[in-house]
């Protein structure tokens, strides 16, 4: 039988039919089982089936997540009881190959005591729905993939220096502008001279003139040529 791998998280159908020719733990009364079921840490526990006796049928149905390496599965079958502790009746190991290369077993199981006597059969179907499909069992079509293989060149050491755009222009110290002010020497003379600097205000410009003594106001009448002068200075002389 050909070795399956690659069950890593699939999926496992197994359901309890029921039990047949079991020991019987009771004297007076019919025995009440029940069935556990383990792999890998998972439990799952059927109903009890009350006066079930040495042939009970259970009929349930667990799911198992399926570990990569694991190809046992735990069964035990107990008498549950009221007022004391359950009985154990037997328990069994259950080989998953043929159901994870075929898909499908419907086997009964051998039971025993802890003794090693026959403790009868506990009745099992088990399905792998991905029994049947090219998984990881096959190789896979195509090459696996490989990274390029770096170009032959230059391995660079450090980071080289970014070029500067514009490229950089050696510029002469000497500049084609001349400094301010510019250098008089350089212009032609000018043939209007600038005026020269007066006091102010010019002497030759004093309105009025100024006079000394100063004149009284209003001044004093003057003589007209057309009378004589009277007796009385600044009056006009009577009349005839």
């Amino acid at each position: 039988m050909s070795v399956v791998t690659g069950i890593q998280g699939h999926l496992l159908e197994v359901t309890v039919v029921g039990c047949n020719r079991l020991k019987d733990t009771e004297w007076i009364s019919r025995q009440d089982p029940y069935v556990c079921l383990e792999y890998g840490g998972n439990k799952f526990r059927t109903r009890t089936c009350t006066d079930g006796g040495k042939n009970p049928t259970f009929q349930e149905k667990f799911i198992f997540t399926l570990i990569e390496g694991l190809r046992e599965l735990s069964v035990s079958v107990w008498n549950s009881n009221t007022l004391t502790y359950d009985d154990f009746i037997g328990s069994g190991k259950v080989q998953l190959h043929k159901v994870l290369s075929q898909g499908f077993d419907d086997t009964a199981w051998p039971l025993q005591t802890k003794t090693g006597r026959h403790a009868g059969e506990v009745r099992l179907i088990l399905h792998f729905p991905n029994a049947n499909r090219p998984g990881t069992t096959f190789a896979p079509s195509a090459p696996p993939y490989m990274a390029p293989a770096a170009p032959q060149g230059a391995v660079y050491g450090a980071v080289p220096h970014a070029a500067t755009y514009p490229p950089t222009m050696p510029y002469s110290t000497a500049s084609p502008y001349s400094t301010y002010p510019p250098n008089p020497a350089t212009y032609p003379p000018s043939p209007f001279q600038p005026p020269q600097p007066v006091a102010y205000p010019p002497q030759s410009h004093i309105y009025p003139p100024v006079t000394y003594p100063p004149q009284p106001y209003p001044p004093p009448p003057q003589a007209t040529p057309y009378y004589p002068p009277g007796p009385y200075p600044g009056y006009p002389p009577p009349p005839y």
